[in-house]
């Protein structure tokens, strides 16, 4: 009997080895793509840890999931979840009003202090790079560049939030 795709995310195997065995055929890649869409702790985020190794930037076979991929991150109750959800959607191209969607999604991860900081350092990469596309919208984030926002998170996500704030001529509002 074939090992399934739910069943090596347990296994005590190496990262590669699972990341080919989803690659194996697009059965595969398609169990683990239903995993991440069942949202079931821990299965979903481990599923979804997989997928963004085991797939190519701008996946063809993700790219029909996208959209419930964007609705799944918030109601996830694990940060870890929401952090691979985000990763996984930072490997697609995304149209307008999926961008603005998960813009709205990171922005208020970000705002939720008590968040892992992990979750609110990946939703604040993409951020940025909607900023980087979109430079008019620097105003409107200003306000989420308060200390407030900063101070909770480690001294070296820190350095690394305002060297990025500062390669867009932005800055931690004192």
């Amino acid at each position: 009997m074939e090992a399934k795709v739910a069943d090596i995310l347990f296994e005590r195997i190496q990262k590669e080895a699972m990341i080919a065995f989803v690659q194996k055929n697009d059965q595969n890649f398609s169990e683990a793509i239903d995993l991440v869409l069942g949202n079931q702790y821990p299965l979903s985020w481990r599923a979804s840890w997989i997928l963004g190794h085991a797939m190519k930037k701008n996946d063809g076979r993700i790219r029909p999931y996208v959209d419930k991929l964007i609705d799944l991150i918030e109601p996830a109750e694990h940060d870890g979840q929401q952090r691979e959800l985000m990763k996984l959607l930072f490997k697609m191209k995304l149209d307008e009003e999926q961008e603005g969607k998960l813009f709205d999604i990171c922005m208020n991860l970000w705002e939720k202090i008590g968040k892992t900081p992990s979750v609110r350092s990946t939703a604040f990469k993409f951020i940025l790079d909607i900023i980087k596309k979109y430079p008019e919208l620097k105003e409107e984030i200003a306000f989420v560049m308060e200390p407030q926002y900063i101070e909770p998170l480690s001294p070296g996500i820190q350095r690394s939030i305002k060297k990025q704030l500062a390669a867009i001529n932005m800055k931690v509002v004192e």
